[in-house]
C-alpha cells in the first residue's frame, strides 16, 4: 500500500515573505542547506530605538534586473556559512514570516547574493521540517504555480 503525504514540496516552488513586501519569489528547495537564504545586495545595518536593523534590496524574479524592492527587518544574528562551493562567508541573519502554499512559519533566513545563481532563495531543511513538508526531488510546485509573478509586484493604480 502506498501512502502519498499530503504536505509534499518538490524541488522548486514558489514562496512569500509577507512583511518584507515580497509576494512571491521561486526557491529551489535545498535539504542540504540547514538554512534558508535569500538573494540580497546593498546590505546596509541601522540601529532603531535600540534595535538593530538591516536593510538591503533583492532583484526578486529571476532574469529581471528592472525590479527591484528593497526590504527592511529586525537583524537576528551574524553566522558564518559555508557554501555548496566550500567558501566561507559572514551572512547577516534574519526571522520572518515565511508563507509555502497556505502554511506560515517563522523562518530563519540569511542573506547573501546569489546574482550568478539561477534561483533568487534556497529553502533550507529548518524551514522545511518547521512547516512539516516532504520533499518529492522529482516534482515541481506541488504548492501551486505563479503565472506572471511580476503582476504581484505591480501596484494598482490609486
Amino acid at each position: 500500500m502506498t501512502h502519498k503525504p499530503k504536505n509534499l514540496i518538490g524541488w522548486e516552488e514558489w514562496c512569500a515573505f509577507p512583511e518584507l513586501g515580497l509576494p512571491a519569489i521561486k526557491a529551489k528547495v535545498d535539504t542540504g542547506a540547514k538554512t534558508s537564504c535569500i538573494h540580497a545586495y546593498d546590505i546596509k545595518t541601522f540601529t532603531k530605538d535600540g534595535v538593530k536593523f538591516v536593510r538591503f534590496k533583492i532583484h526578486p524574479i529571476q532574469k529581471n534586473k528592472d525590479l527591484e524592492v528593497e526590504c527592511t527587518a529586525p537583524l537576528s544574528d551574524y553566522r558564518n556559512v559555508t557554501s555548496s562551493n566550500g567558501e566561507r562567508e559572514k551572512r547577516y541573519v534574519i526571522q520572518t514570516p515565511l508563507t509555502l502554499g497556505s502554511k506560515t512559519i517563522t523562518a530563519e533566513v540569511t542573506l547573501t547574493s546569489r546574482h550568478n545563481m539561477a534561483f533568487r532563495m534556497l529553502l533550507g531543511r529548518d524551514a522545511i521540517g518547521k512547516a512539516k513538508f516532504a520533499v518529492d526531488p522529482v516534482k515541481s510546485f506541488q504548492l501551486g504555480k505563479v503565472k506572471n509573478p511580476i503582476n504581484l509586484y505591480i501596484q494598482a493604480p490609486e
